[in-house]
């Protein structure tokens, strides 16, 4: 199979467009490296697109994606862990200020947790790496209580915020980000992107509610 063409066409694009138009930048970024203060760790859905989504510039975010946003808890185990690898290059390397979970509506990974809930799927290969990957939210699902009579979509809504909420609290799990976390060096933040609207909610910890973000204009 060729590469493929929409790849191709949308290069070109880029290239006779913003790259351009950025061409400075691009190689102020390739001299000096990449100095982000924002860190991302977002869902692989294609759909939400942190970059697209908070409008960035190339430099300007240091992007972690996977399947339902989590960040697993601190485990030195002598493991290959992506996230916690990425984690400790963020805050260790670029000293990233910030670190915001981004989460989602009718998130895949989070559905097919909630159905498996009622009742066991078949997985996907003989792996299973993805029904793994969702134990990890069970915590989550344990803090909001069964589903009972909800609906699957409400339950999946407060499912995934709750996830939100859960990889916030593994955060603090890591030993040196959770020293600089309560020294004030780096802040952390819940987001939930509404796909089919475009609304964006953010986390107030005090009261552990999401609140929409007004738009401008």
């Amino acid at each position: 199979m060729t590469f493929p063409q929409r790849l191709i066409d949308g290069y070109n694009a880029f290239a006779g467009g913003r790259l351009q138009d950025e061409q400075d930048r691009y190689r102020e970024l390739a001299e000096r490296g990449q100095s982000p203060e924002i860190m991302v760790i977002g869902c692989s859905d294609s759909r939400v697109s942190p970059e697209v989504i908070f409008d960035a510039n190339p430099g300007e975010l240091f992007v972690v994606r996977n399947v339902a946003n989590i960040i697993p808890p601190y485990s030195p185990d002598g493991q290959a862990h992506g996230v916690s690898a990425a984690l400790e290059f963020g805050v260790g390397a670029l000293r990233v200020k910030h670190i915001v979970v981004l989460g989602h509506a009718r998130c895949g990974g989070v559905r097919a947790f909630a159905e498996d809930i009622d009742h066991l799927r078949e997985p996907l290969s003989p792996g299973d790496f993805i029904g793994k990957w969702m134990t990890l939210m069970a915590p989550a699902a344990e803090k909001i209580g069964p589903r009972a009579g909800a609906s699957l979509d409400d339950y999946q809504t407060r499912l995934e915020l709750a996830n939100i909420t859960n990889s916030l609290d593994n955060l603090m799990t890591f030993p040196q980000l959770a020293r600089l976390i309560e020294k004030g060096k780096i802040a952390t933040h819940g987001a939930y992107f509404g796909v089919a609207t475009g609304d964006l909610s953010v986390l107030d910890k005090a009261s552990g509610a999401f609140r929409p973000i007004g738009r401008a204009g």
